[in-house]
């Protein structure tokens, strides 16, 4: 715990049997008190690696919900064991977990209820491995999404986060997307309910086991994210309501 706050790390889990004990094992359980794995029907051991660390909390979906179905999990399982900050890390290892004290403790101290590792500020995407076309892809999406929703985040598609129980509590996520497009509208639900994000400079990397998309599914995810920020702008000027902002 901090600050009497119970804080529990979720792990949205497809074929990670090769990453998962390496991002386990530096997880600080000074701070940590539970954590949930969630295995979205992997073709690989992943859930019973989980069960050699002696994950407590091991969810294993028959069929494969995506990621979005993924985070739901996590976050409806976070939720019923008590937590007061949940912290997604994915367990492929591309974002470090020493940085869980730093997020969780913004979030204890109510400085701020969401915090995101962002790999945009500093140098961190770039020097560990973003591929140059993303990069791009990054920053062009990211500058349209600040300009239709109104904020100035240094990016949006950072898998790593943080989120209050009040958060998580005040937003209708079982609304949103199954696929990739599940952490804009995510984003957006938050900014739309109007509570405050924090970013924190994440270095990241990029490597054969490190799970990504490729080129034709990162179209489809771009096309996703800018329908998400139209109607996030068109919501918010009430002309056209949509339900994922009604809880």
């Amino acid at each position: 715990m901090i600050k009497n706050k119970k804080v529990v790390v979720v792990l949205p889990a497809y074929n990670a049997a090769a990453t998962l004990e390496k991002t386990y094992r530096e997880i600080d359980f000074n701070i940590v008190d539970e954590v949930v794995l969630v295995d979205d029907a992997s073709k690989d051991n992943t859930a019973e690696v989980g069960r050699k660390l002696g994950i407590k909390h091991i969810i294993v979906h028959e069929k494969n919900k995506g990621y979005g179905g993924n985070q739901k999990s996590c976050y409806n399982k976070a939720l019923e064991i008590g937590a007061d900050i949940v912290i997604m890390l994915h367990p492929d290892y591309q974002y470090t977990p020493l940085l869980i004290p730093a997020m969780a403790s913004i979030i204890a101290n109510d400085l701020y209820p969401v915090v995101l590792g962002s790999r945009i500020l500093g140098k961190g995407a770039l020097k560990g491995g973003m591929p140059m076309y993303k990069y791009i892809f990054n920053r062009f999406l990211t500058f349209s999404q600040n300009l239709l929703i109104g904020q100035k985040l240094s990016e949006y598609h950072t898998g790593y986060r943080s989120f209050s129980k009040e958060v998580l509590t005040n937003i209708n996520y079982m609304a949103n997307n199954n696929d990739f497009v599940f952490d804009n509208e995510m984003l957006s639900q938050i900014f739309m309910a109007g509570f405050e994000i924090a970013e924190v400079t994440c270095p990241t990397k990029y490597f054969e086991e490190a799970s990504s998309i490729n080129f034709s599914r990162s179209l489809k995810y771009g096309r996703g994210v800018l329908r998400v920020s139209v109607q996030h702008f068109l919501h918010k000027k009430g002309i056209m309501k949509n339900k994922i902002y009604s809880k």
